[in-house]
């Protein structure tokens, strides 16, 4: 068991206001230290839970609260109401309590979170399962692709991921059809994102992204952040050698810094288009890889300096499949 001391206890008007500091232990953020109030008052009978000042509403379908309610998750509900239930029978009282917690300052650090973007307005979320803090930070953003991928899916089965802000943009630019289609935020996060993709039951999704990261799933590196694997020159330079390149434009993309400086060189050389179709097919592989060959998936490499790259296979045919549904509807 977690034993914390609480900062304050006291009786406001027939209120009993406890409240204890978030230690964030040793994976801190924007709520460490911050204190969270709990105020307790008899009812007739029966257990409410509430938020209050700095405990966000939910807004959206897909979340663990229905729409309306304080963002405070079914665990914490549930851990709240075993330990009123257990102060009730130790003391025997038999009437009802309302509870509502509060986290001064809330609404504000919210702006800091993913709350907003995951419809949860007016403050922070209660998702505490234990009371134990583990250096989680990866996990914290897989779990939140997976609850924006449940609301995407309340809105059809066709998805788009893209790695961030770029992606959307290139998007909305270059595929006005698929401007309308949910979109899921997915950072470097690739692999996984296909998994939950895959256990929503999607019938399509296309992933929309940079050469610079996506090159590397032509490897089968899955998450793209460069602590995990980079190899994006290696690859390009492995492409371009199946291509037919000669050894001084391996030695040229192997020192290159950036993808768009491989693209200029293969340009040059002769080689962007087939060397492009070979890192296309090899994506392709990788991706129907993941996805168990259940989900079709394709992905859509774009660059800010040559714009749009190519699709896979995969990608094409479900854009002409979506751009046909579009037509007919």
């Amino acid at each position: 068991a977690v034993e914390v001391a609480p900062e304050l206890c006291r009786v406001e008007d027939g209120t009993a206001v406890c409240a204890v500091r978030k230690d964030a232990g040793d994976d801190p953020d924007v709520t460490d230290g911050m204190l969270v109030y709990a105020a307790v008052s008899q009812t007739a009978r029966g257990l409410e839970i509430d938020g209050g000042e700095g405990v966000g509403r939910v807004t959206r379908a897909g979340l663990d609260q229905p729409i309306g309610a304080a963002a405070i998750n079914s665990v914490p509900r549930r851990m709240i109401a075993a330990a009123a239930e257990n102060v009730c029978a130790e003391y025997a009282y038999a009437g009802g309590l309302r509870i509502v917690v509060s986290i001064p300052g809330g609404e504000e650090r919210a702006r800091k979170t993913f709350n907003p973007a995951l419809g949860i307005e007016g403050g922070l979320s209660v998702l505490g399962t234990s009371g134990i803090v583990e250096p989680m930070s990866e996990q914290a953003i897989v779990d939140t692709i997976a609850v924006e991928m449940r609301q995407a899916r309340l809105a059809g089965d066709r998805l788009l991921l893209v790695p961030g802000n770029y992606g959307m943009d290139f998007v909305t630019e270059r595929f006005p059809a698929l401007s309308a289609l949910p979109r899921v935020k997915i950072s470097n996060y690739v692999g996984d994102a296909i998994d939950l993709a895959v256990m929503e039951g999607f019938a399509g999704v296309i992933l929309v992204g940079h050469i610079g990261k996506l090159v590397k799933l032509a490897g089968g590196i899955m998450n793209t952040h460069s602590h995990t694997a980079d190899c994006r020159m290696e690859l390009l330079c492995a492409h371009a050698a199946l291509c037919g390149a000669p050894q001084e434009v391996c030695a040229a993309l192997m020192r290159q810094v950036t993808t768009d400086g491989c693209l200029a060189v293969l340009e040059t050389a002769g080689l962007r288009e087939p060397v492009l179709a070979s890192l296309l097919q090899a994506i392709q592989s990788q991706l129907d890889r993941r996805g168990a060959c259940t989900l079709p998936v394709g992905a859509i490499l774009f660059s800010n300096e040559y714009g749009l790259l190519g699709l896979t296979a995969g990608a094409s045919r479900l854009l002409r499949e979506w751009e046909a549904g579009q037509e007919n509807a």
